[in-house]
């Protein structure tokens, strides 16, 4: 009498297998693209980090981080001011141009960046008045403006 060594695999066993294995591709996959959480910042080191890699040399000497963490907004000893956000599992930022806007509110800080694409964000900094005082000074003296 042959010993039958053959085992029977049950379909639904081969589905749930299969898609396991598939699970573990995708997320491998996410992984690879740096797809992920999003993005928060917890040390102004972090802000820096994050500020040199939107605009190479942006040498930050004030610098104002939301408490979740969610943005900042650095200010360089020209006067310029950059607003970080998140995007995706980075940060994005731009060096705000003279006809950006912000204005205090009740939960914090929001700056109108002026650029369409770029949007508004609303940040809850420790002090936003002296942000709100510094850009409006900044608004009266002339600097150059670039986008990062």
């Amino acid at each position: 009498m042959p010993i039958h060594l053959a085992m029977e695999v049950s379909p639904i066993l081969l589905q749930f297998v299969g898609s396991l294995v598939a699970i573990g591709l995708l997320a491998a996959l996410a992984h690879w693209l740096k797809l992920g959480p999003t993005p928060k910042l917890v040390t102004e080191q972090d802000a820096r980090n994050a500020a040199d890699q939107v605009h190479d040399g942006f040498q930050a000497v004030e610098i104002g981080i939301d408490q979740a963490g969610k943005g900042a907004l650095l200010r360089n000893a020209a006067g310029q001011v950059m607003l970080l956000r998140p995007h995706g599992s980075h940060f994005a930022g731009r060096i705000l141009p003279s006809n950006a806007r912000m204005e205090l509110s009740q939960d914090g800080l929001i700056i109108n960046s002026a650029e369409k694409r770029f949007g508004s964000m609303q940040l809850r900094l420790q002090q936003p008045e002296q942000w709100v005082k510094a850009w409006e000074e900044a608004a009266n003296t002339p600097m150059e403006t670039a986008h990062a």
